[in-house]
């Protein structure tokens, strides 16, 4: 195995999370009684640009199907985080119907359908085709492609070179990343501005945030690491924010190197915190999959003792997430008979590995149990609103850290 940015052989294991199907390959009643394909899900580091990866077995276009079940607009909290980001960049780069917008990764037209009701012309790019028919019945013109060089070519051909590029939350899907980089480059004006999110290592290997790995995340990014890969695709980082997102991301502005912006200073405050942090040495990376290990013990025990006591626990939320932590622990329905969640595509239909059933939210005020586990903990509090009415039955509702002890 070699680095998928720099090439140097990969040796070094980061975490091993054992065989997993894909997270978001969800199945139907019939599926149950047929053979479940289930990979190696292990992440490496690269000693040399610090890179962390997936060992890779399955190509993007079986990830990212037409039966594709992620919808970005199922959150409100996101929806409002993603108008707040589009006002912001019209206000910022004085977008108007003269400007153009491309995003990469549109899924279904959650963020650009703002930049259109704002008359800012505006092209998704989105290979999954459930999602795309979503972003046009919204209004977004979309194209269905999966974004690589030779595709950012045509599309300058057609369509000329945007003012802003976006690629949120993207760039860790994305096998090829020197490719994909060029890409961008290559659709991005002169003057342009390109705009990623993505979680950030930082606060992945603090928070002990392991269930943020699936086959669906080819890598998992520093800023350091993302600002060596832009320099070598004829990119500079100009500006950086730091988001709760996801658990904690970035937000990276990243611009021509020939463009003449000053670089911003909070660029050097997070380089120089990532290496106070250790993140460019071998030791900070070593000790992760044993912290992993504790928190799939403690979350076995507090389901077995639960289940002795007689208490019935169901999950709320069939996010990538949940199914990485219960393929883990190796968690069946006899510990969480059933999991809910918000979006129509995922409901009526079972959890990849665990084979729970997926149910409609009303099933919590209809059955009878007595806690609720939050899996997408990064929109928690959003879902504890919705929730609310539950604690007048004595239904506790919680996230994996607030129930267990490690």
């Amino acid at each position: 195995m070699k680095c998928r940015h720099c090439a140097s052989p990969l040796e070094h294991v980061f975490l091993d999370l054992g065989f997993a199907p894909p997270s978001n390959a969800y199945l139907f009643s019939d599926d149950l009684s047929l053979p479940e394909i289930s990979y190696p899900l292990k992440l490496y580091v690269c000693e040399n640009c610090w890179l962390v990866q997936t060992q890779d077995f399955i190509p993007a276009e079986g990830l990212f199907d037409k039966d594709y079940s992620y919808f970005s607009s199922v959150s409100s909290s996101w929806l409002r985080h993603a108008r707040d980001f589009c006002e912001s960049m019209k206000s910022r780069l004085f977008l108007d119907n003269e400007s153009f917008v491309v995003e990469i990764a549109s899924n279904d037209g959650y963020l650009l359908k703002n930049f259109v009701d704002m008359g800012v012309p505006c092209l998704g790019v989105e290979p999954t085709e459930k999602t795309a028919e979503m972003a046009e019945k919204q209004g977004v013109a979309t194209i269905r492609r999966f974004f690589d060089h030779d595709f950012s070519e045509e599309l300058v051909k057609e369509k000329g070179q945007a003012d802003l590029v976006v690629a949120n939350n993207v760039y860790a899907h994305v096998p090829d990343i020197n490719d994909f980089t060029l890409g961008l480059a290559a659709i991005l004006k002169p003057k342009g501005t390109l705009v990623l999110e993505f979680p950030h290592l930082t606060r992945m290997i603090e928070g002990d945030q392991f269930d943020t790995v699936y086959h669906e995340h080819f890598s998992y990014f520093s800023l350091f690491t993302v600002n060596r890969i832009f320099r070598e695709c004829g990119l500079k980082l100009v500006d950086v924010d730091e988001l709760p997102t996801h658990g904690g991301s970035l937000r990276v502005y990243g611009a021509h190197e020939a463009d003449t912006r000053a670089i911003s200073d909070s660029v050097a405050a997070i380089l120089e915190r990532e290496k106070s942090c250790g993140l460019q040495q071998l030791s900070t990376y070593l000790g992760f999959n044993k912290r992993a290990e504790r928190i799939k013990v403690a979350f076995l025990d507090y389901l077995i003792d639960r289940y002795k006591a007689g208490r019935v626990v169901v999950g709320y939320g069939a996010a990538a997430k949940g199914n990485t932590l219960l393929n883990y622990s190796g968690v069946k329905k006899d510990l969480l008979p059933f999991i809910v969640d918000a979006a129509p595509s995922k409901q009526g239909k079972f959890l990849p590995g665990s084979h729970i059933p997926v149910l409609n939210p009303d099933a919590l005020w209809v059955e009878n149990i007595d806690e609720v586990i939050i899996f997408p903990w990064n929109i928690s509090d959003e879902i504890k609103e919705q929730l609310s009415g539950l604690s007048e039955k004595g239904v506790a509702v919680s996230t994996l850290f607030e129930v267990i002890e490690i």
